[in-house]
């Protein structure tokens, strides 16, 4: 073999090894693309089910959407990068960006479990709201210190009703009433735990910080209690906060003689809180694409993600909202044209 083949067969064998080697191995990154949509109204499978309260016809669809994502335990090679970079309505982060440092995919997974979770609450509450539904707030008891006083006593999801003989109605009551009593003193609280009114008693404790200062061991946050009950049928895969503001409309769409969708395909995205304001989320562009993939002639998105907004595909409204009420309004006006022109889109 002469010295000039001898070259070019190590020079091919290393540019296939060096070809393999960027052709295989995982870069620090992850892509976003247009996800499936769900329609949240569909009369067959439905998504939400509504019991204990009068219920109204609907027509049209009106789509959550989602982001199609790397895995959390899944990896991107070099190439696979590239081809998603230069493709439309697709985009490549890096991982950190996406997915905490040092979370097992188990623990990212769970997280979004529970954002769905929270989401589906909130968006139930800001619906009956909306809907004149009677709604009440409590205190609720959001953890438990596993080494302080209320372990074993109080549990996550307790709606703290009262303080000894004093009701509360605000976080702010229950902090008030415990840190009303001495070190060492019980408290009794009256809580709601599946329907069911309790009174438990915890024996306050000190902090090494502060040893005169009562405490019990919980964070608090706001739950709720009303009438109806509202159960989800979802892709146990999909997680996050930002369907929000769909389910809300769809909620409200059930509950209103008022045809929200009015025979329209709607999408949309949006976190939402109780009160009913509209939060913004990641992935717009990407939720759009997939909308009008599906037929949507509408979009609702949060105000703020305006400025996240590429270009919009042919046929493809958006209607950018804040609120609950500001979306149904907007929706309303779409239906008249006299009315139609008034709705801002993203500017």
């Amino acid at each position: 073999m002469t010295r000039q083949t001898w070259t070019a067969t190590v020079s091919a064998v290393l540019f296939v090894v060096l070809a393999a080697v960027i052709a295989l191995v995982p870069v620090p990154f992850v892509t976003w693309s247009p996800g499936g949509t769900h329609d949240l109204i569909a009369a067959e499978n439905s998504a939400i089910e509504i019991s204990g309260a009068k219920t109204f016809p609907t027509t049209g669809s009106l789509l959550m959407t989602t982001v199609g994502v790397t895995p959390p335990g899944g990896s991107l090679s070099l190439p696979e990068m590239l081809f998603a970079y230069w493709l439309p309505s697709r985009e490549v982060l890096p991982r950190t960006a996406v997915y905490p440092t040092g979370e097992s995919s188990s623990d990212i997974d769970r997280e979004e479990s529970v954002l769905m979770a929270g989401s589906q609450s909130e968006a139930v509450v800001a619906a009956l709201r909306q809907a004149g539904v009677p709604v009440a707030s409590w205190p609720m008891v959001r953890s438990v210190t596993t080494s302080g006083p209320s372990n074993n006593i109080l549990v996550p999801g307790d709606l703290i009703q009262a303080v000894d003989e004093g009701t509360t109605t605000t976080v702010a009551d229950v902090q008030e009433a415990v840190a009303a009593h001495h070190v060492g003193e019980a408290v009794l609280f009256t809580v709601l735990r599946d329907n069911e009114r309790l009174q438990l008693t915890v024996t306050t404790r000190a902090t090494a910080a502060n040893p005169d200062r009562p405490i019990v061991g919980i964070t608090l946050t706001t739950g709720y209690t009303y009438k109806p009950k509202v159960t989800f049928a979802i892709d146990p895969a999909v997680g996050g906060s930002s369907a929000g503001l769909m389910f809300a409309l769809a909620i409200t769409d059930k509950l209103t003689e008022a045809d929200i969708a009015d025979g329209r395909v709607i999408a949309g995205t949006g976190t939402i809180d109780a009160e009913g304001t509209v939060g913004a989320i990641g992935g717009v562009q990407e939720k759009i694409a997939a909308a009008s993939r599906d037929g949507a002639t509408v979009f609702l998105l949060p105000k703020r993600n305006c400025v996240d907004v590429g270009a919009v595909p042919p046929g493809l409204r958006l209607v950018p909202v804040d609120t609950l009420s500001g979306a149904i309004q907007s929706l309303a006006a779409l239906t008249r044209p006299e009315t139609a022109d008034s709705v801002v889109g993203c500017q």
